[in-house]
């Protein structure tokens, strides 16, 4: 092979889930181990072995273009013993015939490469299971001549061999491409140039970025355009554009087809990532061959699906694999969308997915990267967000009313394990006087009584009973995720239970493992990306969002100068209402007379934000019986997307009227009302969070390690949701607007601080 061909470069695992794949997609065997379970698991098996036994062998080698790597888990020279580690739980008899198919090709692979690396004439091959629950080893082995071994490796590396090609083809055609990419305006909106330049410069260096800009200026196509450049000179494998909510993803995936919408476009395959229960076509059946159609024979029609994917939805067509396209394909194809798009994920360039995708505890593109050695670019869209959506991401709870409801239908197999559990919850109950206490970890009796019953519903479902259970299945779920959360246990979180419900002698309670500072999980990922970018008009100050998210200490920072000038927008406080608790019924009336006096001065549409919904639904009751002829419309809670829609779609270029939201929630963020379609905001209270015995808790938590509790837990978060929803009335540099800021704390020099440079505030007349 010349030295100038290029070398396409694929884990064991992913050449053998590429060629020895076969049959139905079946998830009855799962959920496998966590993470931590399963690197114990491996470690045990290990510790058992003697001699000159070798853990984690390193290993690579060559076929025409292509270089295969890996991690072999063990081998022992002195028997001639190479061994595949797997672990698992429930019954190995249940177990798959495709999944042990392919484990037996990954074992092979490595015996390849071990008899290439020690020039070995034959070699044992073992497949060594191991059940974390009753720690239990079963090996199955043959041995094999070298010869075998070698042809097998060769076998495989002929199948991927033209896939291989095409992707080393479609990788040299994009970066050549992107290298002339033009920017698809005429020119830079103001602030965009600054911001991009820093994106460039960022990933030119390997660096994380927090770039706070403001609403308005385009950041979505500013940081996607850059990072796309950035491409072939960083040799960036992807690009994941990560949203907190769905409009950032429509956002994102707008703003590819328009710099892939050129006819000198790069040919750029871009995936949209959606949950599982958006994307599930038959959301009453069961994920396996014998339930749902689009399981069976799932990876023996997937290699079709997948060339079609990737030659419809790609290049000059404009055309993102999002979820609409995804579907298409898959359905014409009879294979489940959901599971489509996760293999796509393997083949593309960029993914637009929610933030879990790389940050939460089983990430699944976070654990694509480690396991394929991918170098990817990452931005973080509205990243004010990432502190609250981390905090969730480490915490789990579960709650004893659903162990009270589940006992009563329980399996016969079942219930004696959740009678267990549903005692050692009364005796914790029991022993506690106030309604919400922290524990240093949960008491043994109970983590005991939880293992059980996992080991018992574990069982249940890998015997394929009660498949459709969903009750029963999400609480297995859910305790499984309080075991992994538990191993995380750590100083940035606590043990809490919170009693819900006393009536007579009944007593429910929830517990909750709940992280306080995502730092220290987030850290990792940010290291595992070649570079981050967080961006939001939202991250002052900049120390808080590096203690509390866990950024490099060289991250760099750029605060985007407004586009915006001040004439453009009345920035006025009412000084003479105070939205505190104590104070709340008083300020109604008041609110009232100053949305009135507003929109009869300047009739138009309005948006008035308020921090709760029971807020809000006071002050609407009193604007209805009041000024019946002021139209309004409200947030409801658990608004579907076509409510949401229609609360937006009031919002027209000559419509009037005011409608009600809620900081923080659907319509305070993320969306775009331009012209006069939005004139005015009223943002009623500084957006603190409830003080809570909870928030109490990260107050004291945040005081302990970063000295300012109150900053950290109350007021920089509320000031974010303060600034974000005034940001939704001037979108572009020919809006004109006014806010009004109602709360007499708006005052203080420190809150003023917290609000955007260009804005002049004054205060209203009472």
């Amino acid at each position: 092979m010349s030295v100038d061909t290029p070398t396409y470069t694929i884990a064991v695992r992913e050449l053998c889930e590429f060629t020895a794949k076969q049959g139905d997609l079946d998830l009855r065997f799962t959920p496998g181990p966590s993470a931590q379970e399963g690197m114990a698991g491996h470690a045990m098996v290990a510790s058992r072995r003697g001699g000159r036994y070798q853990a984690e062998v390193s290993l690579s080698g060559m076929h025409g273009a292509l270089r295969v790597r890996g991690r072999a888990d063990g081998y022992d020279p002195d028997k001639g013993l190479l061994e595949e580690i797997k672990t698992h739980r429930g019954d190995l008899a249940r177990q798959p015939a495709n999944h042990r198919h392919l484990h037996w090709a990954q074992a092979k692979i490595y015996g390849a490469l071990l008899c290439q690396k020690f020039e070995l004439p034959k070699l044992r091959v073992a497949l060594v299971y191991y059940d974390i629950a009753s720690q239990q080893e079963t090996v199955l082995s043959e041995t094999c001549s070298a010869a075998e071994l070698q042809q097998f490796f060769e076998q495989q590396c002929e199948r991927f061999l033209a896939w291989a090609a095409q992707e080393l083809a479609h990788r040299g055609a994009r970066d050549a491409a992107l290298q002339g990419l033009r920017f698809p305006h005429a020119e830079f909106r103001a602030g965009q140039r600054p911001l991009a330049e820093a994106v460039y410069r960022a990933a030119s260096a390997g660096r994380c970025l927090l770039a706070q800009a403001p609403t308005g200026i385009g950041k979505t196509v500013g940081t996607l355009f850059p990072l796309l450049k950035a491409c072939p000179t960083q040799r960036l494998d992807k690009l994941f554009f990560l949203a907190a909510k769905t409009p950032g993803r429509g956002l994102a995936l707008e703003a590819l087809r328009l710099i892939t919408g050129g006819t000198d476009a790069p040919p750029l395959r871009v995936v949209e990532l959606v949950a599982r229960d958006k994307a599930c076509e038959h959301p009453d059946k069961a994920c396996h061959g014998e339930s749902c159609p689009l399981a069976r024979g799932f990876y023996d029609r997937l290699p079709a699906a997948r060339s079609a994917a990737l030659a419809g939805g790609v290049g000059t067509s404009g055309s993102p694999l999002d979820q609409a396209r995804v579907r298409e394909v898959a359905l014409a194809h009879q294979v489940c969308p959901y599971y489509l798009s996760q293999e796509l994920v393997r083949w593309s360039d960029v993914v637009v997915g929610d933030y879990n995708y790389w940050f939460d505890l089983g990430a699944m593109l976070h654990g694509l990267t480690l396991a394929n050695d991918w170098r990817v670019g990452v931005l973080v869209d509205e990243a004010h967000n990432l502190l609250e959506r981390g905090r969730k991401m480490y915490s789990a709870e579960l709650q004893q009313a659903d162990v009270a409801a589940l006992r009563s239908k329980a399996p016969p197999a079942v219930k004696p394990a959740l009678d267990r559990l549903h005692r050692a919850w009364n005796a914790l109950n029991k022993a506690q006087a106030a309604d919400f206490e922290v524990h240093e970890k949960p008491p043994a009796a109970w983590r005991d009584a939880l293992q059980n019953a996992i080991a018992a519903l574990g069982e249940h479902f890998a015997d394929g009973q009660s498949p459709n259970d969903a009750p029963l299945l999400r609480f297995y779920f859910d305790a499984l995720h309080v075991t992994r959360v538990l191993e995380l246990l750590d100083e940035n979180s606590q043990v809490d239970v919170t009693i819900a419900e006393r009536r007579g002698t009944r007593v429910r309670s929830t517990l909750c493992l709940r992280n306080l500072i995502p730092a220290p999980h987030l850290r990792g990922r940010f290291e595992a990306a070649h570079t981050t970018t967080l961006f939001s008009a939202t991250l002052t100050p900049q120390g808080f969002h590096e203690d509390t998210l866990g950024l490099p200490k060289h991250t760099a920072w750029i605060d985007v100068e407004s586009p915006f000038e001040a004439r453009q927008l009345s920035v006025r406080i009412a000084r003479h209402i105070s939205t505190r608790w104590q104070q709340r019924a008083d300020s109604l009336a008041p609110i009232v007379e100053l949305i009135v006096r507003q929109y009869e001065k300047s009739p138009g549409n309005y948006m008035a934000f308020f921090s709760s919904f029971d807020y809000l639904q006071q002050v609407v009751a009193l604007l209805q019986a009041t000024h019946p002829g002021v139209p309004q419309w409200a947030q409801s809670r658990a608004m579907d997307e076509a409510s949401r829609q229609q609360f937006l779609a009031r919002f027209t270029e000559h419509g009037q009227g005011v409608g009600f939201a809620v900081l923080g929630g659907a319509f305070a963020e993320g969306i775009d009302l331009p012209g006069r379609r939005l004139i005015g905001a009223f943002v009623a209270t500084l957006g603190l969070p409830q003080v809570n015995p909870v928030n109490e808790c990260v107050r004291e938590r945040m005081d302990r390690r970063f000295g300012a509790g109150y900053d950290y837990a109350y007021l920089y978060p509320g000031l974010q949701k303060v600034v974000q929803a005034a940001g939704r009335v001037i979108r572009t540099t020919s809006d004109e607007g006014v806010v009004i800021l109602i709360d007499d704390r708006f005052a203080k020099p420190q809150v003023r601080g917290l609000l955007p440079a260009w804005w002049q505030v004054v205060a209203a007349a009472g």
